[in-house]
């Protein structure tokens, strides 16, 4: 019995992979440069070949505000490819059980919070992760379609913000909480007196670390289908994962300045888009089934913090 992991370099396949291989899983891992996933031929190749018994569907290519911005051609076309052709050739393989990774950019702008899985396709999706987002929702909708016509057993998870060891903290393509890592340290280390913070600080957002949501993939992965069906519906299908608490970008500034050792001052740009006002994730569903986040916000910083540092030293050493 084989799991193949697609996506496993990155931050959540590879929590995942690693999850999977202290259970004593066998898994099937290809690197971008061994299969290109959005090549349909490739791609059928591959699973006709290895036939995995499960595939854990983490490939995405994902960004934060700037990039998505930047590259939404990129962002739509490239995560839409990833996901018609590993869930299609999924199928073709003859693979019962299936599990799909998306976002929680999937819910309306303005959804009500905290954003409950009815509230897909309710409203206008926010404008900077349009194109992202639109990708994640067809990812849904491609799981429920199979499960729909070829009674396969195809799961969604929709996971919030999530950070973590082996996140990226690129200075403009990264998510908040990996961009202040990097700003914070950085301005510690030079001294100076100020970081400012795109934004008027005031938007919330919900952070899971990322071994959390590793966890919950296979607790949802291992449920029986007649639990994961009474809690779902064919058309609604999709399962949130989240902490079930949220903070303001204030507050997350001040909690990553401390742990930096940064004792300047923090000043936030109002000129710079703020995003969706609010994104907190009913986790309800999940609650009911039996699994809830463990790593507090704070200690889970202070981890990636020692994560990061540990990787610029060795950056360092190999230069």
């Amino acid at each position: 019995m084989s799991t193949y992991v697609a996506g496993h370099r990155g931050m959540v396949g590879s929590a995942i992979l690693r999850k999977l291989q202290v259970q004593g899983v066998e898994t099937l891992t290809r690197t971008h440069a061994e299969l290109d996933l959005t090549q349909q031929a490739a791609v059928r190749s591959f699973m006709q070949i290895e036939k995995p018994d499960t595939v854990i569907l983490a490939a995405a290519k994902v960004g934060g505000i700037h990039a998505n911005n930047t590259y939404p051609a990129e962002f739509i076309y490239e995560n839409i490819m990833i996901e018609s052709n590993v869930i299609h050739q999924a199928f073709e393989a003859g693979v019962q059980n299936l599990l799909f990774l998306g976002s929680s950019c999937i819910y309306p702008k303005l959804a009500d919070q905290p954003m409950r899985e009815d509230a897909l396709l309710t409203g206008p999706l926010e404008s900077t992760n349009e194109p992202y987002a639109i990708a994640k929702i067809a990812g849904i909708k491609l799981c429920e379609s199979y499960n729909r016509q070829y009674g396969v057993d195809y799961r969604s998870v929709m996971p919030t913000n999530l950070y973590g060891p082996g996140d990226n903290f690129h200075p403009e393509n990264s998510h908040v909480l990996p961009a202040l890592i990097r700003r914070f340290h950085q301005a510690t280390q030079s001294g100076a007196n100020t970081v400012s913070v795109w934004g008027s600080g005031t938007p919330r957002r919900e952070f899971l670390h990322v071994d959390d949501m590793a966890d919950a993939t296979l607790f949802v992965m291992e449920l029986d289908k007649a639990t994961y069906d009474r809690e779902t519906d064919p058309m609604m299908s999709h399962i949130n994962v989240g902490s079930g608490t949220d903070v303001s970008i204030h507050d997350l500034a001040e909690t990553i300045a401390r742990t930096t050792g940064f004792q300047g001052d923090i000043v936030f740009d109002a000129t710079k888009p703020d995003g969706t006002p609010r994104k907190l994730m009913d986790v309800s569903r999940l609650s009911r089934m039996g699994w809830q986040a463990t790593i507090d916000l704070e200690d889970g910083i202070q981890e990636t913090y020692a994560w990061f540092l540990d990787q610029s030293e060795r950056a360092l050493r190999q230069s």
